[in-house]
């Protein structure tokens, strides 16, 4: 069965956290996430959409954690936050958390975090955002950032904290504080660039993040930001992608350990060819399936294939080769690409106390 966690959280979002359908939200962007299931509910999302209509000033704040590397995984997120930036001019500000990093324990000193939050840097870019209209916001450099994170504590309390993460009282004050660091990220634009028109594309795991700031933006009388819940698919092998597991397709992977990992992914084909042609594969216990599905194909092709394969006149093997066929330019673009950023657009796209 399809990972049912990921999908009960964004069904728990509407249902007790008061998300809306994105399925109720009339002429939607044209972006097959929209269409395909993977954008499942949203925060005001039909208020942002508006203000693109009216041509009003809008932001995207998409971040990405320090102690990681690039995945597919990530591929959802950053198409939309392109796709916002490409087909609207939209500025993208995307927090890289080096200190979150630290004080969680994920990487072992400050400098490891700040090496690593560059390298996250060169990678977005490589995957075609414009340095020109996307701004990083790393907080070991833009240290002006916990200006607004004090400003924000004042009225975020203890027992919100508490409630929302399940911090205790022996962990480090750093965890408690970073709450109010993840607000001022959000509501940056607004403070800095006057930009009320904010959207926060997430996973369904992290809408306690955006409810805190929601609520800490209302009582500062800022405008509280536009979420899109984006379902984040499961590793090769049906397991939540981990960097530790290695189950996960990386975009600085050597294109042939790509290959050895897509051919290990988990199948929905029976054990037997034999078997495989008389009963047919099982689509949604499909890795390979489920991200070309999702990421790279269309949604007439997708259909087809689906429907190849539940008659048993594709096998697991053949799928996974056409996912193979499809990662290795979207791997290769990138990695071109990260060869030819250059310093000065780099440097360009880093946020700096002034």
């Amino acid at each position: 069965m399809e990972n049912q966690n990921i999908f009960i959280d964004s069904e728990k979002l509407v249902n007790e956290f008061g998300a809306g359908l994105i399925s109720q939200i009339k002429k939607l962007p044209n972006l097959k996430y929209f269409r395909n299931g993977l954008i499942y509910s949203h925060r005001d999302f039909d208020k942002f959409l508006k203000a693109l209509e009216k041509k009003e000033k809008c932001a995207i704040v998409s971040g990405v954690n320090a102690s990681g590397v690039l995945h597919l995984g990530h591929k959802a997120v950053f198409d939309i936050n392109l796709f916002f930036q490409k087909e609207f001019g939209v500025q993208v500000f995307i927090p890289i958390s080096d200190d979150e990093s630290y004080v969680a324990g994920k990487v072992e000193n400050q400098n490891e975090a700040l090496k690593n939050s560059i390298e996250l840097a060169k990678d977005i870019l490589a995957y075609g955002f414009n340095p020109e209209k996307t701004f990083f916001i790393i907080d070991q450099i833009y240290t002006n950032i916990y200006n607004l994170a004090i400003k924000l504590s004042r009225k975020i309390n203890y027992s919100e904290i508490k409630a929302t993460y399940g911090y205790k009282p022996e962990e480090n004050i750093g965890l408690h504080f970073y709450p109010s660091v993840q607000s001022a990220h959000i509501l940056f634009p607004q403070e800095k660039f006057r930009i009320k028109n904010v959207l926060v594309p997430i996973g369904p795991d992290e809408d306690a993040h955006l409810r805190i700031c929601r609520d800490v933006a209302f009582r500062f009388n800022y405008e509280k930001p536009s979420v899109l819940h984006v379902r984040f698919l499961e590793g090769i092998d049906g397991e939540k992608m981990s960097k530790s597991k290695d189950n996960a397709i990386f975009l600085r992977e050597d294109i042939q350990k790509v290959k050895k990992k897509v051919m290990k992914a988990l199948s929905g084909g029976q054990k037997t060819i034999e078997e495989h042609r008389k009963l047919g594969g099982i689509p949604e216990n499909d890795m390979s399936f489920k991200y070309l599905k999702y990421f790279f194909l269309n949604e007439k092709e997708a259909n087809e294939i689906e429907e190849k394969y539940i008659k048993g006149e594709i096998l697991s093997s053949e799928m996974k080769s056409l996912l193979f066929k499809h990662l290795v330019p979207f791997l290769e673009n990138f990695q071109n690409n990260l060869k030819n950023i250059r310093d000065k657009d780099l440097e360009k796209a880093i946020l700096r106390n002034e």
